[in-house]
């Protein structure tokens, strides 16, 4: 089980002996830290997710930054297996731990949307559970890695699925973590399986351009190696 230790700031992951880029890595064991509010909102969900009758993991910044990619992020991100559960017996579940709605129709919004919007009541850290429902999204629920902050066992996506994750979402802080992690874990990566989930994303967003631009972010994480 990898362990992460404990630091400052909202979530971040610090410098190792290990680090930078193009040649340098940083370490994917290096430290997080989180300050008291996100560490008490982190605890929440991962102990109201353990209630939950389905799979679950975090994804998004908390995951990427266990994977080693130097970041911050302010906000939490995890995902369940949709078939598994209901609605309903997730939002109790959450709120069992004051996980509470962002929006006052979250019911609709989470069956029309497959997200919950949430806030952990008393740190006020945001928080979003989307359903998982594609046959991807099931593998990697089924593949992810179990990690130790503070005590606390953490269930997260590995490197390789982030990717794919980050190849949907694709905003500039998207493809700079996409080229980190290949940077960092080219080896462990299956790249045509990657890559042919990110050409069925660009065709059904019609943007068939973001494979190639995962061509170049794979090319130079090569001539970093």
């Amino acid at each position: 089980m990898a362990r992460l230790s404990n630091a400052t700031t909202p979530f971040h992951c610090e410098r190792t002996k290990r680090c930078g880029r193009r040649g340098r890595n940083f370490a994917g064991d290096g430290r997080v830290a989180a300050d008291e509010r996100f560490r008490a909102a982190l605890h929440s969900l991962v102990n109201a997710l353990n209630e939950v009758p389905a799979p679950s993991m975090i994804i998004g910044g908390v995951a990427v930054i266990a994977a080693g990619v130097p970041r911050q992020t302010i906000d939490i991100d995890a995902t369940v297996l949709g078939r598994e559960v209901e609605v309903d017996a997730v939002i109790e579940a959450l709120g069992r731990y004051d996980i509470v709605p962002r929006i006052s129709d979250i019911r609709e919004f989470a069956r029309d949307h497959q997200v919950l919007l949430l806030q952990h009541a008393p740190s006020g850290v945001t928080i979003e559970v989307s359903f998982a429902w594609l046959p991807f999204e099931e593998e990697a629920l089924s593949h992810a890695r179990e990690i130790d902050v503070e005590g606390l066992s953490l269930r997260v996506a590995r490197a390789e699925d982030l990717i794919v994750y980050k190849a949907a979402a694709w905003r500039d802080r998207d493809r700079s973590d996409i080229e980190r992690l290949l940077v960092l874990h080219l080896g462990e990566i299956d790249i045509m399986r990657v890559r042919g989930l990110v050409e069925e994303i660009g065709s059904a967003l019609d943007d068939p351009n973001r494979v190639d631009a995962f061509d170049r972010m794979v090319t130079q994480a090569r001539k970093a190696q």
